[in-house]
């Protein structure tokens, strides 16, 4: 088979792979998903709170020197 014929039957097999729509059947995926009215319990739940920590937020603070805000690096 020539390279013309064998490109033109891939096109038209991706065109057929394509267009392809078969008929749903959604009370079967319905089934196959268990749908249910209920919600599954939430697992974030089970994870503690974060501790307090702003007592300690402004006790070293002081330390340490805000260079976060300026960006002195030159881009160019």
């Amino acid at each position: 088979m020539g390279r013309g014929r064998q490109k033109a039957k891939a096109t038209k097999q991706a065109r057929d792979i394509k267009y392809y729509s078969p008929n749903t059947d959604y009370s079967a995926l319905q089934k196959e998903l268990g749908a249910t009215t209920r919600r599954a319990p939430s697992h974030h739940s089970e994870i503690p709170a974060e501790p307090d920590y702003s007592a300690y937020e402004d006790k070293y603070a002081d330390q340490f020197e805000d260079d976060d805000d300026v960006d002195t690096r030159r881009i160019g």
